[in-house]
């Protein structure tokens, strides 16, 4: 056997990790401490401001309770927004009058403390969510102080309130479905809207992914244009109602352009494509003016344009015309129409330099194909209105308009 001695631990000093302990949890004395700053003050913010920020109280992991003694006065039970037992304030958001110069002093106050506390701004975030989210859980007179309060809040743009954050929560759809939802919008749409412009709202919601779906803050049974219209009509916002409108024929417009263009490329049939837009119309309900012109906009989308080669680009466009005539003459159905396709035309070949030269073969061939007629031309060449690239389009259709002047002579 081996008389070599077997290697020992004595002497050996054994390191032991140490663990983390966690401070154990207590919000309930965090959020009595709280309000009892609220106390101490009397409700005055200033005061309670400065209190808070001398406070040495554990806000990194209590930041949302914080803002429940805020909004309600006192902390929640957990997942709902019932108070649960422990001291309360009668100075929260929840408790003050519905009016603007009631609630304000309260948005200021949360300005200051998020500038000294900029880490309670996700604590914001998470709280006004779940309230949102809650919003049938609350008296109808705080479902409006929490209107307020975040229409407010947008407009002295306080940090920690996204639009997504405050708008995609109340698409619940039973908050929607019970009309609670629209009577809050209507709420924060016209506190906004006291100091801020129609086009500041329009910025909040599209930032909020709502600026095309304003609809889906109706219950479902009236979701309906005539119904936003009729509500907001009622409710004193015109400017909002004629906006939705405009946006709605933007979006029916865009839609129809694009199975248009998709079926031009597809190169389906003229009657099958006459047909699809003759039924999108019908269900959309779109002007004539603006139909023709989405036309117009689709069959050029559709055309394969050449780089540079203006030539190759020319053909491509009478190519279209020649194939989609049909198409164009069974909805310019009237004088009027037909003025508005040349100016719809005029506009593409002002905007576009590789079209700027087109403009007389365009016109000529629409003529040829019986889409426009005479006198709409000799109209639009003595007395257009539209002035854009004006003088040089009428130059270089002065050849044709001679030509048609002097057949309708020799007739």
């Amino acid at each position: 056997m081996s008389s070599k001695e077997k290697p020992t631990l004595g002497g050996t000093r054994i390191k032991t990790r140490k663990r983390n302990i966690a401070a154990p949890l207590d919000p309930a004395a965090f959020s009595d401490a709280v309000v009892q700053i609220y106390v101490d003050n009397a409700g005055d913010l200033e005061l309670v401001a400065k209190s808070v920020e001398s406070a040495d109280l554990n806000f990194s992991r209590y930041g949302d309770i914080f803002f429940e003694v805020v909004f309600i006065g006192g902390r929640t039970q957990p997942g709902t927004v019932k108070p649960d037992e422990g001291e309360r304030h009668p100075y929260s958001v929840i408790d003050c009058e519905p009016k603007r110069e009631a609630i304000l002093p309260s948005v200021v106050y949360i300005q200051k403390i998020l500038r000294r506390r900029p880490s309670l701004i996700k604590n914001l975030e998470n709280v006004t969510r779940r309230f949102l989210q809650s919003l049938e859980l609350f008296e109808e007179n705080e479902r409006k102080k929490l209107a307020i309060f975040t229409a407010l809040a947008f407009s002295q743009k306080l940090s920690g309130l996204p639009p997504e954050t405050v708008f995609q929560p109340l698409l619940k759809d039973n908050l929607v479905a019970k009309g609670i939802v629209l009577t809050f919008v209507t709420d924060f749409f016209k506190e906004y809207l006291v100091e801020n412009s129609l086009e500041d709202l329009i910025s909040i919601l599209r930032r909020g992914k709502m600026e095309d779906n304003l609809v889906d803050f109706l219950p479902p049974v009236r979701r309906t244009a005539e119904s936003f219209a009729e509500h907001f009509t009622n409710e004193g916002l015109p400017d909002l109602v004629e906006y939705h409108a405009k946006k709605m024929l933007e979006v029916k417009l865009k839609e129809i352009k694009t199975v248009l263009t998709s079926k031009v490329t597809e190169e389906s049939s003229v009657d099958e494509v006459i047909e699809t837009v003759k039924q999108l119309v019908k269900d959309a309900k779109l002007p004539e003016i603006e139909v023709v012109r989405v036309i117009w906009d689709g069959l050029m989308d559709a055309v394969q344009w050449s780089g540079k080669n203006q030539q190759q680009n020319a053909n491509s466009v009478l190519r279209q015309v020649k194939s989609w005539a049909p198409l164009l003459n069974t909805f310019c159905s009237s004088g009027k129409l037909e003025l508005e396709l040349m100016y719809k035309i005029q506009m593409q070949c002002y905007e576009d330099a590789k079209l700027m030269k087109v403009f007389p073969e365009v016109v000529r061939s629409l003529y040829e194909l019986d889409v426009l007629a005479e006198d709409t031309i000799l109209h639009w060449f003595r007395k257009g209105t539209n002035s854009k690239g004006r003088q040089t389009f009428v130059k270089s259709l002065e050849p044709f308009v001679n030509w048609l002047e002097e057949a309708e002579e020799e007739e």
